[in-house]
């Protein structure tokens, strides 16, 4: 049994990839600035396997106790502020937490002896797509602050690679989707209009094309990562390598649910939240990640939809 510890554990990634260890018999220290009633709940039910632990990575006792205290034989690190909208608004948090965090992270594993670490980035480090299918040697030209500062955290691996050893691997997922995903955002907002029976038109942003990865795909992707014995890579591509438009997200929803009027308008380009203008997208070439990973994605979009529409009734049903 390994023990690996999972930061952002409380997140809705963190979550499932806990969920996923523990499923396959690993412990996990569970890790997040706060312990959510949920992972609680999980590790009521798996005391041997689960301990949650509540810790900032931006405070440097609290990480050098995680190790100290939990000797982890490895890290997937998805602790972030998470959103091209979200770390636009608070760019100087998004920075201390995303990259000083991720320092303090790796200075405690380099005085522990943990090598190796599983960083869970985006495809945003690229910027602006230059082709419709990039690969993982396509230019990183961060044009978002998000993007910017998970690249430094790519960069900052490199140099702890470098200089103390460290095995700082990146996963690039694309837009993950699927159940109970927490920002309001594209298909969730169209899945959650169409259930409730009311029509839901957004104005731009049609012909946008942004390869998009059900949440069991990203979590498949980043434990291939995180098991491989040997790397010939740093970085992964972990998507589906195609690339619906925005507008073909709406007639999966409307095709799954009878009767749903979702719409798009293509008068003008995708904005996050409405306010910040998307890079350019495409696809995400996920060669690299089939070949040396066996990675091979479950969900294609119609049938990640129908997934997240499936979960998503169930709430709804809960909550009535």
């Amino acid at each position: 049994m390994k023990k690996i510890l999972v930061t952002g554990a409380s997140g809705w990634l963190g979550a499932e990839i806990v969920k996923t260890l523990v499923a396959r018999g690993d412990a996990v220290i569970a890790t997040d600035i706060v312990v959510g009633p949920a992972l609680h709940a999980l590790a009521s039910r798996h005391r041997e396997q689960v301990t949650p632990v509540a810790a900032d990575l931006c405070e440097w006792p609290q990480v050098l106790r995680l190790f100290s205290e939990h000797h982890p034989d490895a890290v997937v690190h998805a602790a972030a502020i998470v959103g091209v909208m979200q770390c636009a608004e608070i760019p100087l948090k998004a920075n201390r937490v995303n990259v000083e965090g991720s320092i303090n992270l790796f200075e405690a594993m380099r005085l522990s002896g943990a090598k190796r670490v599983v960083h869970v980035s985006t495809e945003e480090t690229y910027g602006d797509f230059l082709t419709a299918v990039v690969d993982e040697e396509h230019p990183q030209k961060p044009v978002s602050v998000y993007g910017a500062t998970k690249l430094a955290v790519e960069h900052f691996g490199r140099a702890y690679s470098h200089d103390h050893g460290l095995e700082c691997i990146n996963v690039r997922t694309c837009w993950v989707y699927g159940p109970h995903l927490p920002r309001l955002r594209v298909p969730r907002t169209f899945v959650e209009a169409a259930l409730r029976g009311e029509a839901h038109h957004l104005d731009d942003g049609a012909d946008l094309a942004v390869d998009q990865v059900y949440i069991a795909d990203t979590v498949a992707g980043i434990l291939l990562a995180l098991d491989k014995e040997n790397h010939r890579y740093e970085s992964y591509n972990v998507a589906t390598g195609v690339a619906p438009t925005i507008a073909d997200v709406a007639e999966a929803v409307n095709r799954a649910i009878p009767g749903a009027r979702i719409s798009v308008g293509s008068r003008g380009p995708y904005r996050h939240g409405g306010a910040v203008l998307s890079a350019t997208k495409g696809a995400l070439d996920i060669t690299r990640a089939r070949t040396e990973l066996g990675y091979e994605p479950k969900y294609d979009l119609q049938r990640g939809i129908e997934a997240t529409i499936e979960e998503t009734r169930k709430v709804i049903g809960e909550q009535r």
